[in-house]
């Protein structure tokens, strides 16, 4: 799919649209707490001592919060979003910005990791290609994009959710798009950009350094913007990771589950999480990959990541093999017998 470029959603009455999802960061819906008491009480009635299945349990009663329903996942989904980006002019990665476009094609012809992980935990699989021809401007240089051009792509990214899901796992493809991320992480939390900055894709020796170069000057190009969460998104970031956030925006808003992916899609929920401290309480860290921020960034969100496991893909891999942890988190909730109908005795 393929995001309209000449196409806008209505500004809001005063002329600005961020102030759209201003308005909807400000006023995020809670998690619904008859339905977290009720999988607390059967949780109390399974066939297991208290606590045995450890974090599965958390996860079945995040479920159960954030859906207002018995915890169940019967209609996953993994959205990956695609974009490119004027950055990588700097020469601040090995691989070109064909590969972008190239990776949309392999996704779509069931080639790629991601396929065959959908396949396995029978996952759904959508593939948002953000005008891939017109990649955002040079952060060096200039904002990646306009105010207008980020909020239609956050609106296009909330769309993701319209054809129903249960459970939302976002991943992205783009490359450049780990410089991109480190910009945020270093605009968002302060630091250095040695700190923020990784090999991504393989950037290595004058490659890495011009990457590190490049996030140092674009987060000092736009040092007067930065206290504001949502111009650091449109001066620093992308078009997946604006899409990226509205989906998680949209998700909350229709209780709707998030499982968030690698470092680039950590950025992405960094940015509403600085607009609203609540704003990933409907989210799971799928995975820490083997990007070196990537923990340090899960971290600032206060966040556990359910797997480790050296991963550095993107794609929504992590996310989508966490998806298979809480599909069984909830079938054991759903379907274990308790102890009334196995005719187990319960502890006095």
């Amino acid at each position: 799919m393929k995001v309209p470029s000449k196409e806008y959603p209505k500004m809001s009455a005063s002329g600005l649209p961020f102030d759209d999802f201003r308005e909807l960061l400000r006023n995020l819906p809670g998690p619904d707490a008859a339905a977290l008491v009720a999988a607390r009480e059967r949780d109390g009635q399974l066939t297991k001592p208290p606590g045995a299945l450890g974090r599965l349990e958390e996860i079945a009663f995040w479920l159960a919060a954030w859906t207002g329903r018995a915890p169940a996942v019967t209609r996953p989904l993994v959205a990956i979003f695609a974009g490119n980006h004027g950055v990588t002019k700097q020469g601040i990665t090995p691989y070109p910005s064909s590969v972008t476009a190239q990776m949309v094609e392999n996704f779509a012809a069931g080639g790629a990791a991601i396929n065959q992980i959908c396949v396995t935990h029978d996952l759904g699989l959508k593939v948002f290609d953000l005008a891939l021809d017109y990649p955002t401007a040079d952060i060096t240089e200039e904002p990646a994009l306009s105010e207008r051009d980020c909020s239609a792509t956050m609106a296009f990214g909330m769309e993701a959710i319209a054809g129903g899901t249960d459970l939302l796992c976002i991943g992205e493809m783009g490359i450049g798009n780990t410089t991109i991320a480190a910009a945020i992480n270093l605009a968002l939390y302060g630091g250095t950009a040695e700190e923020w900055v990784g090999p991504g894709t393989g950037s290595e020796g004058e490659v890495l350094q011009r990457k590190i170069a490049a996030v140092e000057k674009a987060v000092a190009l736009n040092r007067d913007h930065l206290s504001d969460p949502l111009e650091v998104l449109r001066r620093l970031g992308g078009r997946e990771i604006a899409a990226m956030a509205g989906a998680i925006l949209a998700a909350r808003m229709q209780k709707i589950p998030v499982i968030i992916d690698g470092y680039v899609a950590t950025a992405a929920g960094a940015i509403l999480r600085a607009a609203n401290p609540s704003a990933l309480d409907h989210c799971l860290i799928g995975h820490v990959s083997a990007e070196p921020a990537h923990l340090k960034s899960i971290e600032k969100l206060g966040k556990t990541p359910l797997l480790a496991l050296g991963m550095r893909l993107g794609e929504g891999t992590g996310a989508a093999l966490a998806a298979g942890i809480v599909k069984a988190a909830a079938a054991c909730h759903s379907g274990m017998a308790t102890f009334v109908q196995a005719g187990v005795s319960n502890r006095s």
